[in-house]
């Protein structure tokens, strides 16, 4: 066996024991408190563990296993809902810190500011959640109609409220608000632990998220730049990918697809050329026909194009629908001879995105041809080369904003 082998069978009796040791020294507590004239009160907290556990394996399952198809957004809405069952609270929000407006913003919540996510705002020591955020530590309010660092909403609150700081190494990011609607003291000093570790695990894989964003970010344009310069070997195509992108997230619209999803594909309608990076430029400008040989060159570019884009992980998805961009609904495609839903359906997007913008755009070998030509090889391919749903949900949205650009115009005679 290897030696890494070994160190990770150390590292799991390690961790095992420890885990051991810590579930001990609880039971151990367990046992002196059921000495402890309190019924049902510890009990209470050794199933509130038992239930933060689960929460806690749950949210580092749903952080861990989206990573680019995720949103901030998404996972504080995860993290709200379990704090709110942890303590049977229906009222709370999270807020996190914008940087560019120096403030902090909510990110989800439930109760009266469902849906108003966009209206609150704190700056650091503003209010209950301000004053949290600034000074890293949890700040409870037992009386908010008593106390002047609460900010009143409509009507008035009247419940206890806490406001706990989600930290990143001692640095917090935002935090997490509960009203008391539910039990009888909530926010209890063994619940209040509970909902720091809550937190504190909140505010890892949000941190994470936030940094995955960057890195995706950092990443795109770096591709952009790489598309763009695919686009100027060539002045026929200017702007295509650019077009494409934009033509992708309104198809993927009107399909009514995820956003993971569409942001996916309008990524590989801005990507699917960039395999011709590695195309001879004379094959790409060459204005006759293709020879047999220059054709099975140009056919190498979804390839090539996987294999630029297949490395980045959060491209994964990205790259197997360029590379599988050219191929044909009734299997007469390349590289490989995909057949309907054996084609993943960006592709099948991006086929027919691709197909109408080289029809409508000017060639080496032949100028644009009319938008009613175009119309109808898009029809006649339907069921063949595309997929007819799609060709179906493009043609509704082209004639959308056909429809809408000349509106108001005289018609042509």
């Amino acid at each position: 066996m290897p030696w890494y082998f070994w160190l990770l069978v150390l590292l799991c009796l390690a961790l095992t024991a420890a885990l051991g040791w810590a579930l001990s020294g609880l039971y151990g507590r367990r046992l002196q408190s059921d000495a402890v004239p309190a019924p049902g009160r510890f009990a209470e907290g050794w199933e509130k563990l038992d239930q933060l556990l689960s929460m806690l394996i749950s949210l580092q399952d749903h952080g861990v296993s989206h990573p680019g198809g995720l949103s901030r957004e998404e996972f504080s809405s995860a993290v709200l809902d379990s704090a709110c069952r942890l303590m049977r609270c229906s009222r709370g929000s999270i807020m996190v810190w914008d940087e560019t407006q120096g403030v902090l913003r909510i990110l989800a919540a439930q109760g009266p500011w469902k849906g108003k996510e966009q209206k609150l705002f704190f700056k650091p020591g503003e209010g209950v959640a301000g004053r949290a955020f600034q000074t890293g530590q949890p700040v409870l309010v037992k009386e908010p109609l008593r106390d002047s660092r609460y900010v009143q909403g409509e009507p008035p609150d009247a419940e206890p409220f806490i406001s706990i700081p989600l930290l990143v190494k001692s640095k917090p990011i935002g935090v997490l608000n509960l009203h008391e609607t539910g039990e009888h003291e909530p926010f209890s000093d063994y619940n209040v632990k509970f909902l720091n570790i809550l937190a504190g695990e909140a505010a890892g894989i949000l941190h994470n998220l936030d940094l995955f964003e960057r890195l995706e970010t950092f990443y795109l344009e770096m591709v952009k730049t790489l598309a763009r310069v695919v686009d100027s070997k060539d002045h026929y195509t200017h702007e295509h990918s650019d077009r494409a992108s934009t033509r992708a997230r309104r198809l993927a619209a009107e399909l009514q697809l995820p956003s993971h999803m569409t942001r996916y594909i309008e990524y590989a309608a801005l990507l699917h050329d960039i395999g011709k990076i590695g195309i001879d430029e004379a094959i790409l400008l060459k204005p006759g026909k293709l020879t047999s040989e220059e054709y099975e060159q140009m056919k190498k570019h979804p390839i090539i194009g996987h294999q630029i884009l297949a490395p980045v992980q959060f491209l994964g998805p990205v790259a197997q629908m360029v590379l599988y961009h050219q191929e044909w609904y009734d299997g007469r495609g390349y590289p490989e001879g995909l057949k309907g839903e054996q084609i993943p359906l960006g592709a099948r997007v991006v086929a027919v995105i691709d197909a109408w913008d080289a029809m409508t755009s000017d060639r080496p070998y032949r100028k644009a041809l009319g938008r009613d030509i175009a119309i109808a090889e898009l029809k006649k391919g339907a069921g063949t080369q595309f997929d007819p749903k799609i060709v179906s949900a493009f043609l509704k949205i082209e004639k959308d904003e056909w429809d809408k650009a000349h509106a108001g115009q005289a018609p042509v005679h």
